[in-house]
């Protein structure tokens, strides 16, 4: 299996997603943010469809698309527009999902090409767009890292936050772009539009096992590279899509810790 190139690129790229995942989901589950990450994901769809229309890869589409995107929904998060946030984004998500499916229609693309922007492809990640990836994750890990402190107050405390006059709002237009480049990054093994597994199920397993964010963070982690590690490895052996094995993984491991939850814990 790894004397093939386009397995170890793959191995080390679902690495690189599932920890930058698992650090960006625990927050993501924290802030209530699963129906914003499934919305960044097919506005990434768009994205890429978008770049491949214009002759750019679809990772540089994606960046541009989600990226512009979390900028403008940390706009419409304050004020009299958050009352309505919800419905905007829905009315958002339905109108990337239709620019996704013209763009793919004018580049001429084949059905098999849109369907590994949709859910993955393991043979089609380059030495090139690894090392991409690379440099995305470090950048994430490295800004998360810087605002840790704030971030982790603000997400599971957020009136105590407001009290230490923790500027919320500059917070959360940083971590919604840091979510966009997570979004971008782990749509290349999964797809763009089941990225959300990775985003939110590993993290909202972890919360039923330990409860320190630093503990819930590893496990995340752990769990995400259990279903890319092992969904690879099944992908290859069955020819089947990766993008399944990971969801029903990911998903077997958080029906398992509620059940954990549930006996252990009461």
């Amino acid at each position: 299996m790894f004397s093939f190139e386009f397995m170890r690129n793959a191995f080390l790229a679902s690495t690189i997603i599932a920890v930058v995942c698992g650090v960006i989901g625990v927050f993501v589950v924290s802030r209530n943010m699963p129906f914003l990450t499934h919305t960044l994901s097919e506005i990434g769809f768009a994205g890429a469809s978008f770049g491949m229309f214009i002759g750019i890869s679809p990772l540089n589409g994606m960046l541009l698309f989600t990226t512009i995107s979390s900028v403008l929904i940390g706009k419409m998060s304050s004020g009299s527009v958050a009352e309505r946030r919800e419905d905007t984004i829905s009315a958002v998500s339905a109108l990337f999902i239709g620019l996704g499916v013209l763009f793919l229609a004018l580049s001429n693309s084949s059905a098999s090409y849109a369907t590994n922007i949709l859910f993955g492809s393991i043979v089609g990640i380059s030495a090139s767009e690894v090392h991409q990836m690379i440099w995305l994750s470090v950048i994430v890990l490295i800004v998360t890292l810087f605002i840790y402190r704030d971030l982790k107050f603000d997400s599971f405390d957020a009136v105590g936050a407001r009290a230490q006059k923790i500027p919320s709002g500059i917070l959360s237009l940083i971590f919604l772009v840091m979510l966009a480049l997570s979004v971008s990054v782990a749509a290349q093994i999964v797809g763009a539009l089941l990225i959300f597994i990775l985003l939110t199920l590993p993290a909202a397993s972890a919360k039923y096992f330990v409860h320190s964010v630093s503990k819930m963070i590893g496990l995340a982690i752990v769990f995400g590279l259990v279903g890319v590690w092992v969904g690879l490895t099944l992908g290859y052996y069955t020819n089947w899509p990766v993008s399944f094995f990971i969801a029903v993984i990911e998903v077997v491991i958080y029906f398992s810790s509620l059940i954990y939850n549930h006996f252990v814990e009461g």
